[in-house]
C-alpha cells in the first residue's frame, strides 16, 4: 500500500504581514484601554476593601459578644482605627480584644455634597450613632448605646480628596443588621 504525501505551499504555512499588524494593533488598543481604566478600578477596590474591614470588624465583635456573654464595645478613633473591647465583669474595666486599622489610605471621613445614606441614621460626623458617647454589642446581639438602649448609626470612610471612594456602613440597633453602601458619584447604592 502506498501512502500519499501532500505538500503545503510555503505561503499557507504562516501569517501574512497584514494579519500580524492587525493582531498587534488590537493588543495595543486593549492594553491602552486597560491602562486608562486601572487607576479607577484600583481606587474602587481599595475603598471596597476598607468597607469590608469595617463590616468584618463589626460582625466579629457581635459574635464575640454573643459567644462570651459579655458586652463588647466598639470605639472608632480618628483617623482610621477601630478598637474592640470586652466589658469585664465585675467592672468597670475593659479588655481590648483586637484593633483594626483601615488600609490603603482610607480613613473615617465625610465629603461635602455627599448626603446621608438612605437609612438616614445621620451624617453629622464620620461615625454617627445618634449622639451616643459609646456603643457596644450585647450578649443578645443588639447594638446599644452607653445606657443599654438600641441605637442606629453609620460609619463613613474614604480617601482624602477622592469623593468617589466614599463608602458607608450602617448598623440597625435592635437586630445589629449591618449594611454596606457605595457612593457612585450621584447616589448611595448597596
Amino acid at each position: 500500500m502506498r501512502t500519499r504525501v501532500q505538500h503545503v505551499p510555503v505561503a499557507a504555512a504562516g501569517f501574512t504581514l497584514i494579519e500580524v499588524v492587525l493582531v498587534v494593533g488590537l493588543v495595543a488598543v486593549l492594553s491602552a484601554i486597560t491602562v486608562m481604566m486601572m487607576p479607577g478600578a484600583l481606587l474602587s477596590a481599595r475603598a471596597d476593601s476598607g468597607v469590608a474591614q469595617v463590616v468584618s470588624t463589626l460582625r466579629v465583635a457581635r459574635e464575640e459578644a454573643i459567644a462570651q456573654r459579655r458586652n463588647v464595645r466598639i470605639a472608632f478613633t480618628a483617623p482610621n482605627r477601630i478598637v474592640v473591647s470586652r466589658v469585664d465583669v465585675p467592672g468597670p474595666g475593659v479588655t481590648v480584644i483586637h484593633q483594626t486599622v483601615l488600609e490603603g489610605g482610607l480613613e473615617f471621613r465625610l465629603y461635602a455634597g455627599v448626603p446621608d445614606t438612605p437609612d438616614a441614621f445621620g451624617n453629622g460626623a464620620a461615625w454617627s450613632f445618634g449622639g451616643a458617647a459609646s456603643v457596644a454589642f450585647t450578649s443578645s446581639g443588639e447594638f446599644v448605646d452607653e445606657n443599654g438602649d438600641p441605637v442606629n448609626g453609620t460609619v463613613f470612610i474614604g480617601r482624602e480628596n477622592e469623593a468617589v471612594s466614599a463608602r458607608a456602613v450602617s448598623v440597625f440597633g435592635p437586630t445589629a443588621l449591618v449594611r454596606e453602601w457605595r457612593w457612585n458619584g450621584a447616589q448611595w447604592t448597596n
